[in-house]
C-alpha cells in the first residue's frame, strides 16, 4: 500500500514522516504514530525514550552505590550452593575422616598423622613425616597451604553446623545485597571470612583444625549493625540476636570465638567503608578502603607465618 506525504503544517511521526500524528511522547514531546506508541504509566512513550528508560532502570544504583540486583538472593544462594556441595563431597568421602577435610580445613601448622589416627608430636616437616610407616602429612597455612584461609569458610562436617550457617546466610545475605549490590556484598562476605580466618591463625590453637562459615556470617551481622547505626533505626532486635550468639560462642565448647570475633570485626569495618564513603567519590573510596583492609589482613597473616615458621 502506497502512503502519501502528509499535508504541510500537519504534525507527522518523527520515525514515519509520511504519517499524520496528533499524539506526542510524554517524555520528549515528539509526534508518534500508532505503530510507534508505547504504553506508559501516563500517556505514551516513543521507542527511543522507552529504550533510554530501560537502560536507566538497568543501571539503577543501590543505597550505597552498587548496581541494583534483579534478584537480591542470587549471590547468597550461590554461596549456599558452594557450601552444600563441599559438605556433600565430604560426607560421601568419609565425613570427619575425609581427606577433603584435611585439605580444606584451617590448620595453622602442618601435622604428621599416624596410621590409626592421632598425630606425631614434634614432627613439623613433611620430609620428616614421610620417613614414618603409614603416616600422612596434613599441610598447614604456615607450611604453604594458604588456600585454607578461604577454603575453611566453605567447609562443614556436622549437619547442624552447616544448617545453622546457611540459614543465617539466607536470612541476612539478601538484605545486604539490596543495600550494597552484588559485587560489594560479595567483597564484604569474603573479607569477613578472611579476617575471621586470620584471627584464628593468630589466636587459635596451632594444632586444632577449624572449619565453617561462621566468621563470614558474623561479618554479615556486623555489617547490618553498622547500617542500622548509620540510618538510626532501632537496633535492639539485632543487638539481642548478636548478644545471644556471642554468649553461645563463649559458653559452648569447640566453637571458635576467634573466628567469630574476627569475622564480626572485619564485616563491621568493611561495612563502615562502604556506608560512610562520601557520595561524590563513593566508588574510588570504597575500593581503596576495601583493598586497604585486605592488605592489612594479608600483612597480619604474613607476620604470623613468619613467627610460626
Amino acid at each position: 500500500m502506497t502512503e502519501h506525504p502528509a499535508p504541510a503544517g500537519v504534525p507527522t511521526c518523527y520515525r514515519h514522516p509520511e504519517r499524520k500524528s496528533h499524539i506526542r511522547c510524554q517524555r520528549c514531546d515528539r509526534a508518534i504514530c500508532p505503530d510507534c506508541m508505547r504504553d506508559a504509566a501516563v500517556g505514551f512513550h516513543c521507542p527511543d525514550c522507552l529504550a533510554e528508560g530501560r537502560k536507566a532502570t538497568r543501571s539503577a544504583r543501590t543505597t550505597y552505590g552498587g548496581l541494583r540486583p534483579t534478584n537480591a538472593a542470587t549471590t547468597s544462594m550461590v554461596l549456599i550452593g558452594i557450601n552444600v556441595a563441599v559438605w556433600v563431597a565430604i560426607v560421601l568421602t568419609g565425613g570427619s575422616r575425609s581427606r577433603l577435610v584435611e585439605l580444606l580445613a584451617l590448620y595453622p601448622v602442618g601435622q604428621c598423622q599416624a596410621p590409626g589416627g592421632g598425630y606425631f608430636p614434634g614432627v613439623g616437616t613433611e620430609a620428616l613425616c614421610s620417613t614414618g610407616v603409614g603416616t600422612t602429612w596434613i599441610p598447614g597455612v604456615a607450611d604453604g597451604a594458604w588456600w585454607q584461609l578461604m577454603s575453611s569458610a566453605f567447609t562443614h562436617v556436622q549437619p547442624l553446623h552447616i544448617a545453622f550457617n546457611m540459614f543465617a546466610l539466607y536470612l541476612f545475605g539478601p538484605q545486604l545485597e539490596l543495600y550494597f549490590g552484588r559485587a560489594r556484598y560479595l567483597a564484604l562476605y569474603l573479607l569477613s571470612a578472611l579476617t575471621g580466618a586470620a584471627t584464628i591463625y593468630w589466636f587459635g590453637p596451632e594444632f586444632t583444625p577449624t572449619v565453617g562459615a561462621s566468621g563470614a556470617i558474623y561479618g554479615l551481622m556486623g555489617a547490618l549493625l553498622v547500617i542500622s547505626l548509620k540510618v538510626r533505626v532501632n537496633i535492639q532486635g539485632l543487638a539481642v540476636l548478636l548478644g545471644i550468639n556471642l554468649l553461645l560462642t563463649f559458653t559452648i565448647s569447640n566453637i571458635s570465638w576467634q573466628g567469630h570475633l574476627g569475622g564480626l570485626a572485619g564485616g563491621a569495618a568493611a561495612a563502615a567503608v562502604l556506608v560512610y564513603a562520601p557520595r561524590a567519590r563513593r566508588t574510588p573510596v570504597q575500593v581503596a578502603g576495601l583493598l586497604a583492609l585486605t592488605a592489612l589482613t594479608i600483612v597480619a597473616i604474613m607476620v604470623r607465618t613468619a613467627q610460626l615458621s
